[in-house]
């Protein structure tokens, strides 16, 4: 029984976790890295066609944004997730394609007229369209046996509508373990969704710990606070520009708005206009009205069950096309303005900032985190200059940052939740943070709760029977340097990787009909025939 780290370890997103039961291959999430890489990440260990199941704890891109390349490189197994999670996948991971897609398109126009090679997105729609098919959605506290050797539940984690830390019940010849994975846990007291649920036994624990080394600030009116914001910007004349991304943060917001309008805290623009500028983020919407009965908190349901719609409100506007987006910039009324990504590393939101960064009267409000090397980590820092769209734009537009207004557990709410295990783990194991989080929060784990805690890198394997290190990850920092993706590399990489799951299929036939096997060996006698040239 074997657990290997490969994505988001010591780093911030990007989180995959490999596990083998007796002949089982398992992933917990399988996530697209957002910014810049910082520690080379070690490969899955076996070919996408040999995944039996893959584990999501929820839809964030960076838990669940590899899927579509998984199934581009064969994987044909099951996908488990929560109900919500997984109708907010079925939306963010056809977006994600469609980005990818118009990505590489604008690319390859500019390559062309440079005489370059094309590149190829790192995945299309129809593998978008594919590896939905496989999903298998889930309630929340119901134990599912889904292999004899394998049983799962689903927890609440409170970070986002259907999130959820998984408890696993491994089973072997040689011994039984049970391992949970954390998840991303929420921060508790959010509007909308309810707060994480605490877990009492496991031998093996795998946490997050983004904010293992921060408090937020407790007690925040949200609603106060932006009214704050939007009366003094609306003053000057400027816009309110809010990244945020699309799933979640987008819906909060929303609430905190709505509180803002029937509570009437800026009375001075009372009729302002908020509008969301993402396609994405109104789907999203409708799948928070979906899922209220399982999802939402007691607050939220109150006011469900008195006719109010908790995210709606009178001046709300959705920009859909991307005529009706680029419309609202020619809008010369002061607004507010909720557009994806969070980080502004792509997406609409780059052409409001393109916009407003050059405007003193115009306020951009940061309200999630920003990983180190993106746009929004580099703004909220102090950039001073940028370059969008081939233009250099000047920073002058107040930036601001809503603290606390975290969809991530401080340091104190990730203490409680480990502390809540009646019996210490054998071992918690620490992903999901910056660097030196990583390391520190390993650390405070061991000093203040006496917990065997470790912070692995990508390529860590342990031996969860033994409860040992059998393999060291590499420690190798990536050159900064621009990754290239060349269109010929990247098919062949494809090509191979079908060969690989043509092998996975040909041994999963052993043993079939002698004339069907025959039949399958000419078949592929053929194939091979017309490409030996």
């Amino acid at each position: 029984m074997k657990l290997e780290f490969l994505g988001a370890d010591h780093e911030v997103t990007g989180s995959c976790h490999y596990l083998q039961v007796g002949e089982l291959h398992i992933l917990v999430d399988c996530g697209m890295e957002q910014g810049p890489d910082l520690y080379v990440n070690q490969e899955i260990p076996v070919n996408a066609a040999q995944i039996d199941y893959i584990l999501i704890t929820h839809a964030h891109i960076d838990h669940s944004g590899l899927l579509p390349l998984l199934y581009s490189h064969g994987f044909r197994g099951k996908i488990y997730a929560t109900n919500a999670t997984a109708e907010l996948c079925d939306i963010m991971l056809k977006d994600s394609a469609h980005i990818q897609q118009f990505e590489a398109e604008w690319k390859n126009r500019k390559a062309r007229r440079a005489g370059k090679e094309d590149v190829i997105p790192l995945y299309d729609m129809n593998d978008a369209v594919g590896v939905l098919d496989h999903f298998v959605p889930c309630p929340y506290e119901k134990e599912i046996e889904i292999h004899k050797q394998l049983t799962i539940r689903f927890v609440d984690a409170g970070h986002l509508l259907g999130s959820a830390s998984i408890e696993v019940w491994a089973k072997e010849e040689e011994g039984s373990k049970k391992i949970v994975f954390s998840g991303d846990l929420g921060n508790g007291n959010k509007p909308l969704i309810k707060d994480p649920h605490f877990i009492e036994e496991a031998d093996y624990v795998v946490m997050e710990s983004t904010y293992g080394d921060r408090f937020h600030e407790e007690n925040i009116d949200y609603a106060r606070k932006l009214a704050e914001v939007i009366a003094e910007t609306f003053k000057r004349g400027g816009n309110v520009v809010i990244p945020a991304f699309s799933v979640g943060r987008t819906q909060e917001m929303l609430y905190f708005l709505r509180r803002v309008k029937t509570e009437n805290l800026v009375p001075e623009y009372p009729d302002f206009e908020v509008y969301i500028d993402s396609p994405l983020a109104v789907e999203a919407t409708g799948i928070f009205h979906k899922n209220v009965t399982e999802c939402f908190d007691e607050e939220a349901l109150a006011l469900v069950n008195h006719g109010i719609n908790p995210i709606r409100f009178d001046g709300l506007k959705m920009a859909i096309t991307s005529g009706e987006s680029k419309m609202i910039n020619f809008d010369e009324k002061s607004k507010v303005i909720i557009s994806a990504s969070g980080m502004c590393e792509a997406g609409r939101i780059r052409h409001h900032l393109k916009h407003n960064l050059w405007r003193k009267d115009s306020t951009i409000v940061f309200v999630g985190f920003q990983v180190l090397g993106t746009l929004g980590n580099f703004l909220l820092n102090g950039g001073k200059v940028v370059k969008l769209f081939g233009e250099q734009i000047d920073v002058q537009a107040k930036i601001l940052n809503l603290p606390g207004l975290s969809g991530h557990a401080d340091k104190k709410k990730l203490l409680e939740w480990v502390g809540a295990f009646q019996k210490p783990p054998k071992r918690v194991f620490v992903v999901h943070g910056d660097d030196e989080v990583c390391d520190s929060f390993a650390k405070c784990l061991q000093q203040d709760l006496n917990l065997d805690a470790v912070a692995p890198y990508s390529g860590d394997v342990f031996d969860l029977l033994t409860n040992t290190q059998i393999q060291a990850g590499s420690r190798e920092i990536v050159e900064r340097k621009e990754k290239k993706r060349k269109a010929a590399s990247g098919v062949f990489a494809r090509l191979l990787a079908m060969g690989e799951r043509l092998m996975a299929v040909i041994r999963k036939n052993e043993g079939g009909a002698n004339k069907d096997l025959a039949k399958f060996a000419d078949q592929i006698s053929a194939l091979c025939d017309k490409w030996d040239k």
